[in-house]
């Protein structure tokens, strides 16, 4: 089967969040740049797409418009070992105009959705005591940036 690969549309500030994306996430790179010619819709000698690599996994970037803004509908999920990844996703993603949106989501300075999660999050909303499980959920849906700590405190009744 074929790797799947996410395509992103922006609207003309396609290198600046690709880089600002491989600047980010280790084992990342551009690939690729490829610019609008003379008989393309675009502006010629602007920069049309990337191709850019995020931890080993393969991305496209058009600057294709304003046609197509980001939603919600859309977001990458960034599954964390603990509360130092946490932190380094979360506040580079929100740097320079993004935004802290609600359980561990936020929009980052380009609209593009994303979900920061701890692997202990998804511990504690399957732990078999289920009073640990809702106080953890209880805890997580009063949260914007998700709080190892404040979690674990949570699901133990602190």
């Amino acid at each position: 089967m074929p790797a799947i690969q996410p395509s992103l549309w922006f609207d003309g500030n396609a290198e600046e969040a690709v880089r600002a994306y491989v600047e980010l996430f280790p084992n990342s790179s551009v690939t690729r740049t490829s610019h609008y010619g003379p008989d393309s819709p675009g502006p010629e000698g602007e920069v049309m797409a990337l191709d850019f690599v995020l931890d080993g996994r393969p991305f496209n970037a058009i600057n294709g418009g304003p046609q197509f803004p980001f939603t919600e509908a859309v977001s990458f999920t960034i599954p964390c070992a603990d509360q130092a990844e946490v932190d380094h996703y979360w506040f580079g993603l929100i740097a320079d105009g993004g935004q802290e949106v609600q359980c561990g989501w936020l929009k980052d300075r380009f609209g593009l959705s994303w979900q920061v999660v701890p692997q202990a999050l998804g511990e504690l909303l399957g732990d078999p005591d289920e009073g640990r499980r809702n106080r953890a959920m209880q805890a997580m849906l009063g949260m914007k940036r998700l709080v190892v700590a404040d979690l674990e405190a949570a699901a133990d009744g602190a």
